[in-house]
């Protein structure tokens, strides 16, 4: 059996080593910083809206299974970057997405959209929809920004 000075060893020498680990991981915290992305506009990025026939086959399957959730992808296929954002499901036909801009910016590609819903005065049609757009561009290594 342990006598009150063990006792009191053990407890100081575990104190010690949570004091040093909690210690430790302050200073990994502290060596670890987050940098703010530079998504400021440099210049214009060329790009086209790609019909649906037109998707490359492996992306319009992970369209197609992730479509009831709000989508935001990159694909790579032949020196192309394909850029998909996607709004989930909708109750009503008529929605569409617009893309509004897409520059480079020093850190990043920024992608932004914007959801339109159906047209004031057209019959609204009650059915699902999963309105997306998918775009494509030169490819880059640069991370893509949406709606920045």
């Amino acid at each position: 059996m342990y006598d009150s000075k063990e006792k009191q060893k053990a407890g100081t020498k575990a104190m010690r080593r949570m004091v040093v680990a909690v210690l430790a991981f302050a200073i990994v915290l502290s060596a670890c910083s987050v940098k703010k992305m530079d998504t400021d506009k440099i210049q214009n990025v060329e790009f086209s809206v790609v019909k649906p026939e037109e998707i490359p086959a492996e992306l319009a399957v992970e369209i197609e299974e992730g479509k009831q959730q709000e989508m935001k992808r990159t694909y790579g296929d032949k020196g192309k970057l394909y850029v998909v954002r996607g709004y989930g499901v909708r109750d009503v036909a008529g929605y569409q997405v617009e893309v509004t801009g897409c520059y480079e910016a020093k850190d990043a590609v920024v992608v932004e959209t914007k959801l339109l819903g159906p047209p004031r005065g057209e019959k609204i049609r009650k059915e699902k929809t999963y309105p997306f757009v998918v775009i494509q561009m030169e490819y880059t290594e640069k991370p893509i920004v949406f709606d920045a």
